[in-house]
């Protein structure tokens, strides 16, 4: 019987997609959609890229590897034509999107409801209406087209009007010029961390802004049974129309693949040089050497004995908790990771996917996820920092540890190439990356190979579980853009 790598070999088809993320597995739907032949070629043993899960500490516990939480993902706008409920994609919304505890006791919890969350927030109350509120559109579909469009082809420009200059600041300046307190202000610097930007980075409200809306626009959802569910749905509908799946299959060359006439990287400029480096125009490698990587993620999943015991009652009914109370904690945490530092009291990003999914775990028993920024590439251990920060706001949380999986950067990449030195999010956020990565080329998706085609994170609009990415380099390969 021939091998995956045979049988890829001596194959023919219209596209080949290297990756199988999110952004590869749109691609390869939509290549298929238009009556390609096409082929997905992956290098570990299941499909998903970042959408992975597995029973990571003990049997019957799920655990997602990498993303958990899917705003962008519930309210994509090309995921929502692929009407992924027909192949098994169910999704579980929270009670609440978010929470941010602080210390003594109190948490602000974020609610569909602008009003509801408002009134949490005091004499704050009708600035977060004003800095959401207004926001808030009634088609997420425009304003979700707006910001996860590269700019060359935003279809809705004056949606951005709705959020101004706002999403262009830090979001120190944004926090402290929109709201007079603590609580607001912590709140919106838990949710604008989300990038791994520094706080005072030019456009870093911009994430707190959007996730902020998404939230009360679509919530902040898990998909029932964990994240590989996305990405079954994703292969299932690929498998539906023809296509093809091939696992376990690392590609190291561009002579790895079989005869096509477009090719989709659904990988960053590292795993570009190395495998069509040589292929490529010298000024056009240098710029993908040149491309920058941000900080990385250390991660712990835990098989708990209870759930999470949150010193506030409202943290138990959202699904994510972001830790770090102030707005001045999470701004130190966040900007020594880009100077080498690493935080006593690092930002932390928790979710407690068991509380609304009892198929995560054996009954009564729960899961917990949970990842704080570090430097790239860092091999410091920071189980007890995050496991203090938790217990922190979470008094008696680890009595209830019954295992844990840690994750550091090294084996963040081994279980995602894409994730260079333990960066989820293909790339560093930074004002030149944002809308030219990788490089500064009029349509960022294309390449001088012609036929080969970008779409990873590492393209606009970077990131998240979406798939437009992969949406883009398709427009852009059947219309010729280059």
């Amino acid at each position: 019987m021939a091998t995956a790598r045979e049988k890829l070999s001596s194959g023919r088809y219209d596209a080949v997609v290297v990756g199988s993320g999110p952004n590869g597995l749109t691609a390869a739907i939509l290549m298929l959609v238009k009556g390609y032949s096409v082929a997905v070629v992956e290098g570990q043993s299941t499909a998903g890229g970042g959408c992975r899960s597995a029973e990571l500490t003990l049997p019957g516990f799920v655990h997602d590897i990498c993303s958990a939480v899917h705003p962008l993902g519930f309210g994509s706008p090309i995921f929502r034509t692929f009407h992924l409920e027909k192949h098994g994609l169910e999704w579980i919304q929270p009670d609440a999107p978010y929470a941010h505890p602080f210390d003594g006791g109190k948490a602000v919890v974020v609610h569909r409801s602008v009003d509801e969350t408002a009134e949490q927030l005091g004499k704050d109350g009708a600035n977060y209406r004003r800095a959401m509120g207004g926001l808030v559109p009634p088609d997420w579909n425009e304003v979700c087209n707006a910001v996860l469009s590269p700019l060359k082809m935003l279809k809705y420009p004056f949606a951005l009007s709705r959020f101004g200059l706002s999403a262009l600041k830090p979001a120190r300046f944004f926090a402290q010029s929109s709201f007079r307190d603590d609580l607001a202000r912590g709140t919106f610097a838990g949710v604008a961390a989300h990038s791994a930007l520094k706080m005072e980075d030019v456009a870093s409200a911009s994430f707190g802004i959007v996730l902020g809306l998404a939230a009360h626009a679509v919530g902040w959802p898990i998909p029932r049974g964990g994240t590989q569910n996305l990405a079954n749905a994703l292969v299932s509908y690929i498998v539906s129309l023809g296509g093809e799946l091939i696992t376990d299959t690392p590609v190291t060359k561009l002579t790895d693949l079989p005869d096509h006439k477009f090719l989709f990287l659904d990988i960053t400029p590292k795993q570009i040089l190395q495998i069509a480096g040589d292929s490529l125009p010298p000024f056009y490698r240098k710029q993908l050497a040149n491309y920058k990587y941000g900080p990385a993620t250390f991660k712990l999943d835990w098989a708990l004995d209870g759930p999470i015991p949150w010193s506030a009652p409202g943290c138990k009914r959202a699904g994510t908790i972001h830790i770090g109370a102030t707005l001045d904690e999470i701004s130190r945490s966040e900007s020594g990771n880009w100077q080498g530092i690493h935080s006593d009291k690092p930002y932390v990003l928790l979710a407690q996917p068991s509380l609304f999914d009892p198929s995560r775990a054996p009954e009564g028993k729960h899961t917990g996820w949970a990842y704080c920024h570090v430097p790239n590439s860092s091999t410091r251990d920071m189980t007890e920092q995050i496991e203090n920060q938790v217990e922190r706001f979470a008094p008696g949380f680890k009595k209830l540890i019954a295992a844990r999986s840690i994750t550091n950067p090294r084996s963040m990449e081994q279980k995602n190439q894409n994730y260079v030195g333990g960066d989820i999010n293909g790339g560093a956020f930074i004002m030149s990356q944002m809308f030219t990565r990788p490089v500064l080329r009029p349509v960022p998706y294309s390449t001088p190979i012609p036929g080969m085609y970008i779409c990873s994170a590492s393209t606009p609009p970077g990131g998240g579980v979406h798939g437009m990415g992969g949406y883009y380099a398709v427009q852009c390969a059947l219309n010729g853009w280059k």
